[in-house]
């Protein structure tokens, strides 16, 4: 047998279905295995029987190492880097290997068949087209996203922060370093440590709607990405309560796995820019894949009725947070399409999910689907930018084939470099590690979504709330138990205790006249807190209680998070909340009337308020301040 200076897979020259395979496989290796069909290699070996290459794919290794079948297959790609794990299992585990070899000869005999099914889920593009220009889109989206973020909380910093706010920064970290001493750098990460004025505060709100920008520029989209988790992480330490959201979180994630998938560059473009560590791509795909599946687990396993006969959704378009005006509309839709809506809600997040990890045309249909659920929910309900993120992390389940080649030619620029002159990605130890520790610690709340009992989890408990702090896994999935009344609290102001004004909110109900608008992706963050707080007591929202002494005090930060102050002139007295129940009014009664809403007076929320010296006190019943 004649000696080979690089490996040598030989393969039947006239079979499409092979040729398909064998490009694949060439793009995976590149130049570090040499391909050649056996028509043109068997003369080279003349030790080597024909037939064995006309029965199999043959690979000959430096030494005259010889394999066939599945196993050549195994050994060819683990020439690349990564790949060596199928190679693994079929060398280490008993059954593998015999499966293995089984499954190539049915292939092998049945070339037609396997053809055709790959034509199917493959498309023209057996060869990956990569996703260079796809995760270019993505870092411009994520910026965007992060802009939006930043410029949103910048508006309302003052009022839930600051130093006259509802839960000043200031205040927090001085307790918090009282208290926990050098530790508490760990237990709150934040750049307020170093200062939390209320011009601070802006500043980081401005820088990140400065570094959001540049990141949709590509200008240094390491160093961008790396200053907008760390601005982030900041604000939502000091701002606790109100930055606490499921989507602050998922911003959070998905900022921080970015950093590892953009390249080393000055300035990104699709032309110059690495193709994206695969393990960091994963590593997306995971956290999409968690997202969503972690959403229709919570549900099935919480018991809640609603969800398990499909009429969950005949509550929830009326009883979600802040309901646009097209709520209204879907509220009123017939059950039997509200129940269907359930079952295919239920089949996107508990299914489409696991079509991330399939080939590319059922990967690209579960991102459809997974899409038009996002769409729907963007259209019918105001989740901040919670829905934009997520239809960018389905962008990574694209690949640049899906893009018309004038965008990817316009964004790339003149002279592109070629694929092999392009340096700038994160070192291979560097991204492995990262995948394999995130990976792992994932697991935790994922597990939890399925309601493992934590003492289960032992050591990986531990490790994930050491790691807690940084928010950089966390556990997702919305309304486990729907919601299925509707509790709204109109807070209430008075001079003399017996004419009582109310304070109207920006955006959530109040007027049953007002029109339910449409805010996402910007959230007001307080009128999203006194929801919540309507659906407990009010001891269960202590920051309730900073409000209502904000508004005795006539805080202006405060303030300007409402519509009006209906005591321009001085603070009021008193201070109350009355709890009403919200329904959607009927076709007819808006048609008559124009009233969106219709409300019943349910009682107080809560004690009356007022300032004695300087401190929030509550009102006796029957005092001077009551009803």
């Amino acid at each position: 047998m004649s000696a080979t200076r690089k490996p040598l897979l030989v393969w039947d020259g006239n079979c499409g279905f092979c040729r398909a395979w064998i490009a694949r496989w060439q793009r995976v290796t590149g130049d570090r295995v040499d391909y050649a069909p056996y028509q043109v290699a068997a003369p080279l070996f003349p030790a080597i029987p024909l037939e064995r290459f006309k029965r199999s794919v043959q690979l000959i290794e430096p030494g005259d190492r010889l394999s066939q079948g599945a196993e050549a297959v195994f050994r060819t790609l683990a020439y690349a880097p990564g790949r060596g794990w199928p190679l693994r299992l079929y060398q280490r585990f008993p059954f593998f290997a015999p499966v293995s070899e089984a499954l190539y000869w049915i292939v092998a005999r049945n070339r037609g068949l396997f053809s055709l099914l790959t034509r199917i889920v493959y498309g023209r593009h057996v060869v990956p087209p990569g996703e260079a220009f796809t995760t270019w889109v993505f870092l411009r989206v994520l910026g965007a996203i992060y802009a939006i973020a930043f410029v949103s909380l910048w508006t309302q910093i003052a009022g839930l922060a600051g130093s006259k706010g509802i839960l000043p920064a200031a205040e927090f970290l001085d307790a918090v370093r009282g208290r926990y001493g050098l530790v508490r750098y760990w237990l709150l990460p934040t750049l307020a440590w170093f200062n939390a004025s209320d011009m601070a505060l802006t500043v980081m709100c401005a820088a990140g709607v400065a570094l959001g920008f540049l990141l949709l520029a590509g200008v240094a989209p390491i160093l961008t990405l790396v200053g907008c988790w760390a601005l982030y992480l900041s604000l939502a330490n000091v701002c606790r309560d109100f930055l606490w959201f499921q989507w602050d979180s998922l911003l959070l994630e998905t900022g921080f796995l970015a950093i590892f998938l953009a390249p080393w560059r000055e300035w990104s473009r699709p032309g110059t820019d690495p193709p994206p560590a695969r393990s960091a791509l994963w590593l997306m795909r995971w956290l999409l894949f968690r997202l969503m599946f972690s959403s229709a687990m919570v549900k099935i396993a919480s018991g809640d009725p609603s969800w398990r006969n499909l009429t969950a959704l005949q509550y929830h378009y009326e009883t979600q947070c802040l309901p646009p005006w097209t709520a209204w509309y879907a509220h009123h839709l017939p059950a039997w399409f509200q129940r269907w809506s359930a079952f295919g809600m239920f089949a996107i997040e508990g299914i489409a999910p696991f079509l991330i990890f399939s080939p590319r045309r059922i990967r690209m249909l579960g991102a459809a689907a997974m899409a038009l659920l996002q769409v729907l929910i963007l259209l019918t309900g105001n989740y901040s930018f919670f829905n934009l993120l997520t239809l960018a992390l389905i962008v990574l389940l694209l690949d640049d084939a899906v893009w018309p080649i004038s965008w990817r030619g316009r964004a790339a620029g003149p002279n592109p470099l070629p694929m092999d002159a392009r340096g700038g990605r994160w070192p291979g130890w560097a991204t492995g590690s990262a995948t394999a520790v995130l990976f792992v610690l994932s697991l935790v709340p994922l597990l939890g979504a399925l309601r493992v009992p934590p003492a289960r989890l032992g050591l990986l408990l531990a490790v994930e709330q050491a790691a807690a702090p940084l928010r950089i896994v966390n556990g997702y999935g919305l309304f486990a138990v729907m919601t299925k009344d509707r509790p709204e609290i109109i807070v209430e102001g008075s001079a003399e205790g017996r004419i009582w004004q109310p304070y109207e909110f920006r955006y959530k109900p109040g007027d049953p006249m007002r029109r339910p608008p449409f805010v996402a992706p910007h959230q007001p963050r307080l009128d999203w807190q006194m929801w919540f707080a309507a659906l407990g007591d009010y001891r269960q929202s202590p920051w309730y209680l900073s409000f209502c002494q904000r508004l005795l005090e006539g805080s202006r930060p405060v303030l300007g998070l409402l519509v009006n102050n209906p005591f321009p002139t001085a603070p009021p007295r008193y201070v109350r909340g009355v709890v009403y129940d919200y329904h959607f009014t009927d076709a007819a009664t808006r048609r008559a009337t124009g009233a969106w809403w219709r409300r019943e007076e349910r009682g107080p929320f809560g004690p009356v308020l007022t300032l004695v010296d300087g401190k929030l006190m509550a009102i006796p019943e029957g005092g001077r301040a009551g009803r």
